[in-house]
């Protein structure tokens, strides 16, 4: 489980196939500090599974699954990508509960300074729009942001500085694909109420 609030911007050192795997070596100057084989760290908002660390590098696992479902795939040496541990039981609890699953991709439609802010609109790919809620949560590339308002199948969050410059939403443009998890709380309400006896 994670809260969505971006630790650090990594540096994907290398992804490549093996035979067994995915492997993807992500340089990091924060998150390694503090970890433990088998501990969790969200990439891009997907949670992987640490297989090894050193001060200054994590290595992960990925499944082919995973690569295909996310935007894993457009990953190359040298891209930014946010990285998350964990929450702890004894963490405040900013953002909101994101559970690392990624639900399908978004393109970025628009990507502009408006002011002293930056707008930005998505469109996701498949079908949900059902999670758009005004004022409420998503995760884009594993930041928790806020629904600012929803167009169709589209939506659009507003972005302060801080986020431009400590994401890898700095380094995005439009026609750039990124993660989406949507609400979990929402989902679970729409499983509940289609189970519901009549």
């Amino acid at each position: 489980m994670f809260t969505g609030i971006i630790e650090e911007t990594g540096r994907v050192v290398s992804f490549v196939a093996a035979a067994d795997a995915w492997k993807l070596q992500v340089a990091a100057r924060l998150v390694p500090g503090d970890l433990a084989p088998g501990d969790s760290v969200a990439v891009n908002g997907c949670c992987l599974t640490v297989t090894k660390f050193d001060a200054a590098n994590l290595w992960f696992d990925v499944l082919e699954e995973t690569r295909r479902l996310t935007n894993f795939a457009q990953l190359a040496p040298g891209a930014a990508v946010n990285l998350e541990r964990s929450l702890r039981a004894n963490s405040r609890m900013g953002g909101h509960f994101v559970s690392g699953h990624i639900d399908g991709l978004g393109r970025i439609e628009v990507l502009e300074p408006r002011g002293k802010d930056h707008y930005l609109r998505v469109k996701p790919e498949g079908d949900f729009a059902r999670y758009l809620v005004y004022k409420g949560s998503i995760a884009i590339d594993g930041i928790s942001l806020t629904v600012a308002a929803v167009h169709g199948d589209a939506f659009d969050v507003w972005l302060i500085p801080t986020t431009m410059t400590v994401t890898n939403l700095g380094e995005k443009k439009a026609g750039d694909y990124v993660n989406l998890e949507f609400d979990l709380l929402a989902k679970y309400v729409e499983k509940i109420a289609a189970n519901r006896p009549t």
